[in-house]
């Protein structure tokens, strides 16, 4: 029997994990060390108050410390959010207001090993996902000896709800953005409590996809998070471009206004005209009746805002004043953000159709986007069709973001194109042609990018699956410890050598990786700049008539 029980107890070993604790400057933390891996592990540490009661719409505030050790072995809870993605796969087992948190993977807790530490911020179109999805699992870049530490922030209504009953409370007269604050609250709570992990605090790279990179792009122009940051990496997307480009406080706030009434109806507050008691009421109620209201009256996505305080000013003209954070830079796009359907949409792929489209979209520039963009067969349609519906989507966004980066900062910047198509999901039927991915997706290069490809069992991953992966993760974590992506790192493979964007190259990432000229995209991308900055100053000169027409005498 004990020779059973001892047995036993060394079964369990070789998959368990072993108590650590570490003291941070707000109380200690039990943690875990995986046998297998070696890494250790901290989940659900809270970098902030709960923003709750009287904190909803407010900035983060400091966290109280605790008395006692606390227990550091499961997720928290994620932010309130509805289930949209289906490809978001969680390990925190409920949604919860209060779900300011943090996770740290550490290969070292030992203070003096000053290791390069990457924050990842998750995407989700500010409006969904969580630190604690599978994909951004930080085991395996800790392996490379990085401490990685993923972060929740506020999303949706609670994150970056502006209203006029808000701004009127705050010393700069702004609100919203409160998700963003999180983020700068979670690097700063970083930076100053990563040492206890093993982490250097001046050695920190942002990170993020989709959202996560737009936030990544605004972190980067933010008076109060610059200082924090080392070096910062984007996948799909920047706040200085579409689709998730800020709106101005006042558009913010009118949004909000509308927002607000859906949210109010039939409550016995719902004819209040003060805003501040509007506000007040908006606060007392249960955060699950508030998305439900919110959501049900068509208000699901949500924008960051020129608030005046986290954006003194646009982000456009922050980055062309040099107010950004003169760090190393390292971002793309992927190869298939948004399908030729999407400009297509009713028809199939033909000379015609295509003519018909590009002149709805551009009625006054279609024989520039055809010069662009040509479509001379039905195969090459398909594939400018395509190109074109990701630049609209993160693409011209993406490129902006180096483009306007490198004009005002002397630090390296290297841009990426990823090109991998991710296999079949597991038990899944035979796609139609048309169906068929014809690049890499939208979000499809985070596992590679991160290393967790087994800790996603949809798909049916394969040899040149994990080779790309290898490669992606190598670039990054070189880049992490080094602000430039090559380097061998004691690898078996040695990598390409990877350009400066400055150069107007980019490394186009698959199982063999090769530098592009991208020339060709310069002319696109300066059309795409003319043309949106056109369109939303049109946008603009038609409100303000608008509102001079309303506020007119009659």
């Amino acid at each position: 029997m004990q020779f059973a029980l001892v047995a036993f107890a060394l079964f369990i070993s070789s998959f368990a994990v072993l108590a650590e604790q570490i003291t941070t400057q707000y109380g200690s933390l039990l943690g875990q060390k995986n046998n297998n891996s070696q890494i250790f592990s901290f989940k659900g540490i809270p970098f902030a108050a709960p923003p709750v009661g009287e904190l909803r719409w407010q900035p983060p505030q400091p966290v109280r410390a605790w008395q006692g050790v606390r227990d550091a072995t499961t997720f928290a809870p994620r932010a309130m959010q509805n289930p949209i993605y289906s490809d978001m796969q969680f390990r925190s087992q409920e949604v919860s207001e209060d779900s300011l948190y943090l996770n740290v993977w550490t290969p070292k807790t030992s203070q003096s090993a000053k290791l390069p530490v990457l924050l990842y911020f998750h995407g989700g179109g500010f409006i969904a996902g969580s630190g604690d999805e599978k994909r951004y699992d930080g085991a395996s870049m800790a392996q490379k000896g990085i401490v990685v530490v993923t972060a929740n922030y506020r999303l949706g209504v609670f994150g970056f709800f502006a209203h006029e009953g808000l701004s009127k409370q705050t010393d700069y007269h702004g609100s919203g953005n409160y998700g963003l604050m999180d983020q700068q609250a979670a690097l700063k709570w970083v930076a100053e409590n990563i040492q206890q992990f093993g982490g250097d605090p001046k050695r920190i790279t942002i990170a993020g996809e989709s959202a996560g990179s737009i936030s990544v792009s605004a972190l980067m122009v933010a008076p109060s998070a610059k200082p924090y940051i080392a070096g910062a990496i984007g996948e799909s997307g920047s706040i200085v471009g579409p689709p998730l480009d800020p709106l101005t406080l006042k558009d913010a706030e009118q949004y909000g206004q509308k927002v607000a009434t859906i949210a109010l109806k039939d409550t016995p507050e719902q004819n209040v005209s003060v805003p501040e008691e509007r506000i007040a009421a908006l606060r007392r109620m249960p955060a699950r009746t508030l998305l439900d209201k919110v959501t049900k009256g068509g208000f699901i996505y949500f924008k960051p805002n020129v608030d005046g305080a986290f954006f003194p000013e646009s982000p456009d003209l922050l980055y062309a004043n040099g107010a950004q954070a003169k760090v190393p830079l390292l971002l793309g796009d992927n190869s298939q953000e948004g399908g030729y359907q999407q400009i297509m949409v009713d028809g199939p792929p033909t000379v015609e159709h295509y003519l018909d489209k590009i002149k709805r979209l551009y009625p006054d520039d279609f024989k520039k986007v055809l010069g662009l963009y040509p479509g001379k067969n039905s195969a090459q349609v398909i594939a400018s069709a395509q190109a074109l519906a990701s630049d609209r989507f993160m693409g011209i966004a993406t490129y902006n973001w180096a483009y306007q980066n490198i004009k005002t900062n002397t630090a390296p910047s290297f841009y990426y194109f990823y090109d991998h198509i991710r296999p079949p999901m597991i038990g899944a039927k035979k796609a139609l042609p048309a169906n068929k991915p014809r690049g890499a997706v939208h979000s499809a290069e985070i596992e590679y990018a991160l290393g967790n490809l087994d800790a996603n069992p949809l798909y049916e991953w394969q040899d040149a699956d994990y080779q790309v992966s290898e490669i992606m993760q190598q670039y990054f974590a070189n880049f992490i410890k080094t602000g430039v992506p090559n380097g061998s790192d004691g690898a078996a493979r040695a990598l390409p050598l990877w350009p400066q964007f400055s150069q107007h190259k980019r490394m186009v990432l698959k199982a063999q990786p090769e530098v592009e000229d991208i020339g060709y995209l310069q002319e696109r991308h300066a059309f795409h700049r003319r043309y949106f900055f056109e369109k939303a100053q049109l946008e603009k000169d038609s409100l303000n008539k608008i509102i001079e027409k309303s506020s007119a005498p009659q």
